[in-house]
């Protein structure tokens, strides 16, 4: 076998998930999308967003990821 410097790449099969959130949190989300169009003047959908949001929230998460890197 070939040793390229590219890895096999993960799996990308997107997964659904379906959340429900309080009203508040609903309002916030709006909030963030709306200044987040203000900021880049692009249009997204807030359920477009979030996937983002949560990736660099578990990336920001210092005890996460370093329990994670423990873990492999």
């Amino acid at each position: 076998m070939t040793n390229l410097k590219l890895a096999k790449l993960p799996n990308r099969t997107p997964v659904r998930i379906t959340i429900t959130v309080s009203a508040d949190l609903n309002q916030s989300l709006c909030d963030y999308q709306e200044l987040y169009v203000a900021s880049y003047d692009a249009s997204e959908k807030v359920a477009d967003l979030i996937p983002f949001m949560l990736e660099a929230f578990l990336n920001s998460d210092k005890a996460f990821v370093k329990a994670r890197k423990g873990s492999n």
